[in-house]
């Protein structure tokens, strides 16, 4: 198999364009017609593929999805219109109102928000367990657990959990596993080799190259036996392994209206071709910072798993050898601290997004995480002192220097 950035760069098209386009184009429409009606009716009953209306397939986006799928070894992609739909969509495929799910309390605020006040009143429970106690992960699952769900490094926590462990745990008793992966990527981290069943990606962050387009992806790493799913169990006995994306295609994915758009996927595939150079220089410039905090008097605690002195070091070593993604957070004394510093830099951008070609700086507490409770804030380990620092691709040095500038204004 070739490299990574070799694949990234050619991909591997279904079909070649007829004009010989070294990308493939955008297909910006609606419909599509059909040479006759009985070809039309095959194409709706899924027994001639054929791309029938874009909010179900597209061209530009089918192109997107096979380089995502080349690249992680998925067994199939659903690119979606974000993140969030990614999640969504993936969770009313396997769940139901009578259903559970096993969540990390340590989440993104939006991805906490979409299970414990949007799925939860509509019956879908969210039972909230640390991903480091593999016993209690355990004991949380019952007969009505859909899924177990984390993030592969938390936002903004910085946790790191052992996959393996999660996925061996959630398989014995025959529930899948869905793993956020948008802080690795399938560059840093490859999740079927890990025994994660799906995994969803943010592909607004590192694959847009460089905040330039909102978007998702659901990818099946098909090793996920269908029929223990009661809901999936149908589909299985008709479609097999490929019951997951037949059921998001055929019936969720269409139902929601989540499309990526294909000016959306057209810059994700250009983005695709640059990952691992943008990827690589986050994180050689993550670590640099971090060390340079660490060493700061008025930095009184650094996180990031790529730290010696991370709790989490030893699990991130394993998972991640290539690097521990372009995310790091810190502590200072106060909020009040936080905002003088923020206000301070002047190369570093005040903004939310993360993986941006960009260096991009956020106080969780006042903005991510302001319609919390400050109990839910306590629960889910976002303190007022926390600043979250998502690193660019701009040279080390002029971070580092704005950092250094920023800490010595403080006052």
């Amino acid at each position: 198999m070739k490299g990574f950035s070799t694949r990234a760069v050619h991909g591997n098209p279904l079909k070649p364009d007829p004009y010989g386009t070294l990308r493939f184009p955008i297909y910006d429409t609606a419909a599509y017609e059909f040479e006759n009606a009985e070809d039309l009716q095959l194409a709706f009953e899924g027994k001639k593929p054929a791309h029938v209306y874009s909010r179900s397939s597209n061209p530009t986006i089918s192109d997107f999805e096979q380089r995502l799928r080349s690249l992680s070894d998925a067994a199939a992609v659903v690119g979606v219109s974000s993140g969030a739909a990614a999640l969504m969509n993936i969770l009313f495929t396997l769940g139901q109102s009578s259903s559970n799910v096993i969540a990390s309390p340590y989440l993104f605020g939006n991805s906490y928000s979409l299970l414990e006040r949007t799925f939860k009143p509509w019956g879908l429970e969210v039972r909230f367990v640390d991903m480091l106690n593999f016993e209690a992960v355990e004991k949380a699952i019952d007969s009505k657990t859909c899924a177990v769900f984390l993030e592969i490094i938390t936002n903004p926590q910085l946790q790191v959990a052992s996959v393996r462990e999660i996925t061996h745990t959630a398989h014995s008793r025959n529930v899948p596993v869905i793993l956020d992966g948008t802080l690795t990527t399938p560059y840093l981290f490859n999740s079927k080799e890990y025994g994660v069943d799906i995994e969803i990606l943010s592909t607004t962050k590192y694959i847009s190259g460089g905040g330039t387009s909102i978007g998702g992806a659901i990818l099946d790493n098909g090793l996920f036996d269908w029929k223990k799913n009661s809901k999936l169990a149908p589909w299985e006995e008709k479609h097999g392994p490929m019951a997951l994306m037949m059921a998001l295609r055929r019936e969720v994915y269409r139902n929601l209206g989540s499309c990526l758009s294909p000016h959306n996927a057209y810059f994700q595939s250009l983005g695709l071709e640059t990952l691992a150079l943008r990827i690589d220089r986050s994180c050689q410039n993550a670590l640099r910072i971090a060390r340079f905090l660490e060493s700061q008097p008025r930095v009184t605690r650094v996180h990031y798993p790529g730290l010696e002195s991370s709790p989490y070091f030893t699990t991130a070593q394993a998972q991640f050898p290539r690097g521990c993604s372009g995310l790091l957070t810190f502590d200072l004394e106060d909020r009040t601290a936080c905002f003088r510093l923020m206000d301070q830099l002047k190369l570093i951008r005040r903004a939310t997004n993360l993986c941006d070609n960009k260096s991009l700086v956020i106080h969780p507490a006042s903005t991510i995480y302001a319609e919390f409770t400050e109990e839910e804030k306590q629960r889910m380990a976002v303190p007022d002192t926390l600043i979250r620092l998502s690193t660019g691709i701009e040279d080390a040095e002029d971070l580092i220097d704005d950092l250094h500038q920023a800490l010595d204004n403080l006052g």
